[in-house]
C-alpha cells in the first residue's frame, strides 16, 4: 500500500477536464517533433519513433491485475512501444516521484486512483477488458505513434508534413460495464456511490431506531402533530449533527496520521472487532461484552423522555430534544462505529480538498437521517404508535454487524478493492444474504420468539 498522497483509494478522478483537439503547427526539424529531452517520445538509430507508456499500478488492485498482462504483451508485439511498468508500493517510492512529476507535467488533477496510464501526454485511468478498455487504448498509442513517425519522415525526406492533431489530455470516454450496475462512468462514480452506499446502510441503526421510536411512541399520547414533529425533528437533526462531528474527528485524526498501512490496518481491525460484538449480540442477546445502550443508562433516558413529552413550551422542548439527543448519540455512536471508521480511512486515502472531505461527511449524515426523517414523518402522519421488537433488533445488529466484519476484512487484506464502490455493495449483498439465511435457520429451529421490546 503506498504510503503517500498520491496514491489513494477511488476507482477514478476528479476536477479533469479533458484538453480540447487543436491543429499543431508543421514541424521544421525532428527535434520539433521529438524533443530530446522529451519524457513520453524518443527516436532510435533506425529513426523509429518510440512511444513511452507509464503504467502505475498496485499490487492488491484487480484491475491492474487484469491490465498487466494485456499490456505486456501488447508491449512485445509493439516494437515502437516502451514500457514502464511502475508499481505504486511503500518499497518502490521512486515511483511516486515519477508518477507525480509527471502529473505535474501534464496538469491533470490525478488522485493516485490506479491502475493509470500515461502515453503520448495523454492520461488514462481504470480497466475494464483488453477487448474494451485496452483496445481503445493500443489504438490510441498506435495512431499517437504513426502520426508522429510520419511526421519525422517527412522531416527527413525535406518535406513540409502535415499538421497533426493532438489527442485529448485525458479520455473522454471514461464509461465501463460492470457487473449488477451496467455502464458507469467511472470518472465520477466512485466516492459518490461508495459514500451512499455505506451511509444508507449505516442509517438502518438498531440503536438510533430503538430510541426514536421509543421517544415517538411517549410522544403519542400528546396527541399533537406539531410537537411529535417538533421533538422528533429537533432529535434527529442533532443527532445527525453529532454523528457529523464524531466522523470529523476520525477524519481528522486519519488525515494527521497519514496515509500509513498500519493505520488502515488498524482501522480495518477496529471495524472487524465492533462487527464481531454486533454479531455477537444476535446470538448472545444480553450476555457478554456489547456496543448496546448500556442497561445502566437506559432509567436516566427514559426520565429525560417523559420529561420531554410534558414539556409545555417550545424553547422547552427544543432545549430538551437537543439534550436528548446529545446524550443518547454518546452511547448510540458505538452501534455503527465500524462503518463510519471504514469510511473516513478510505475518504482520507484520496487527495482531496479540505471541502471536499467535508462535503463528502455532509453527504454521508444527510443520507442517514434520511431514514430517521421518514420515521418521524410516518408518526406525525399516522399518530402511530411502534416499538422495535427485540426479534428486529437483534436482526438489525447482525446485518450491520455482519456488513461491518466485511468491509473491516476488505480494510485490513485489500483496502485497494474499496477503490470500487461495487466492492461495498457487494459486501452488502452478501451481508443481506448471510443475515437473511442465519435468520431463516434460526427460526427453524428455535421457533419464531415472541416481539419483546428490544434493549438496543
Amino acid at each position: 500500500m503506498l504510503t503517500t498522497a498520491v496514491l489513494v483509494a477511488a476507482l477514478g478522478f476528479a476536477g479533469v477536464v479533458p484538453a480540447m483537439a487543436q491543429t499543431v503547427d508543421a514541424p521544421e526539424t525532428v527535434e520539433d517533433v521529438i524533443p530530446v529531452d522529451s519524457n513520453w517520445y524518443s527516436v532510435d538509430e533506425d529513426i523509429v519513433v518510440h512511444v513511452d507508456v507509464y503504467f502505475f499500478w498496485t499490487p492488491t488492485c484487480p484491475y491492474c491485475a487484469k491490465a498487466k498482462p494485456w499490456l505486456e504483451e501488447l508491449d512485445a508485439a509493439s516494437e515502437w512501444l516502451d514500457l514502464h511498468s511502475l508499481p505504486l508500493t511503500d518499497e518502490t517510492r521512486e515511483n511516486v516521484d515519477i508518477a507525480v512529476a509527471l502529473r505535474d507535467e501534464l496538469g491533470v488533477q490525478w488522485t493516485g486512483a490506479v491502475p493509470a496510464f500515461m502515453g503520448c501526454e495523454t492520461f488514462d485511468i481504470g480497466f475494464d477488458e483488453p477487448e474494451t478498455t485496452g483496445a481503445q487504448l493500443g489504438e490510441k498509442w498506435r495512431r499517437c505513434q504513426e502520426g508522429l513517425q510520419a511526421q519525422v519522415d517527412a522531416v527527413l525526406a525535406g518535406e513540409e508534413p502535415a499538421p497533426t492533431t493532438t489527442l485529448p489530455l485525458v479520455s473522454e470516454d471514461t464509461t465501463t460495464d460492470l457487473p449488477f450496475i451496467g455502464e458507469i462512468d467511472t470518472s465520477t462514480w466512485s466516492l459518490p456511490a461508495l459514500t451512499v452506499v455505506l451511509a444508507g446502510f449505516d442509517a438502518f441503526n438498531p440503536c438510533a431506531f430503538f430510541v426514536l421510536l421509543f421517544l415517538l411512541s411517549l410522544l403519542v399520547h400528546a396527541r399533537s402533530r406539531l410537537r411529535m414533529a417538533t421533538i422528533g425533528g429537533i432529535f434527529v437533526l442533532v443527532s445527525g449533527l453529532a454523528y457529523f462531528a464524531f466522523m470529523a474527528a476520525w477524519l481528522n485524526l486519519f488525515e494527521w496520521l497519514g496515509p500509513l498501512r498500519w493505520v488502515t490496518f488498524a482501522a480495518g481491525a477496529v471495524a472487524v472487532t465492533i462487527g464481531v460484538l454486533n454479531m455477537k449480540d444476535y446470538f448472545l442477546f444480553n450476555r457478554g461484552p456489547s456496543l448496546s445502550i448500556p442497561e445502566g443508562a437506559k432509567p436516566g433516558m427514559f426520565k429525560r423522555m417523559r420529561a420531554l413529552t410534558m414539556a409545555s413550551s417550545f424553547p422547552a422542548m427544543a432545549v430538551g430534544a437537543f439534550t436528548l439527543a446529545i446524550a443518547v448519540n454518546s452511547y448510540e455512536l458505538l452501534c455503527t462505529a465500524g462503518l463510519p471508521l471504514v469510511y473516513t480511512r478510505t475518504l482520507t486515502l484520496n487527495d482531496l480538498p479540505t471541502a471536499s472531505y467535508y462535503g463528502y461527511l455532509a453527504l454521508y449524515n444527510l443520507v442517514y437521517i434520511l431514514p430517521l426523517l421518514v420515521i418521524v414523518g410516518l408518526f406525525v402522519w399516522k399518530l402511530g404508535s411502534r416499538k422495535l421488537a427485540e426479534r428486529e433488533g437483534r436482526t438489525l445488529k447482525l446485518l450491520s454487524g455482519t456488513m461491518m466484519t466485511g468491509l473491516g476484512l476488505v480494510l485490513l487484506f485489500a483496502p485497494d478493492w474499496l477503490d470500487n464502490a461495487l466492492t461495498a455493495i457487494l459486501v452488502v449483498i452478501a451481508a443481506a444474504g448471510v443475515t437473511g439465511i442465519i435468520v431463516l435457520i434460526d427460526r427453524l429451529v428455535r421457533g419464531d420468539p415472541t416481539d419483546a421490546v428490544a434493549s438496543r
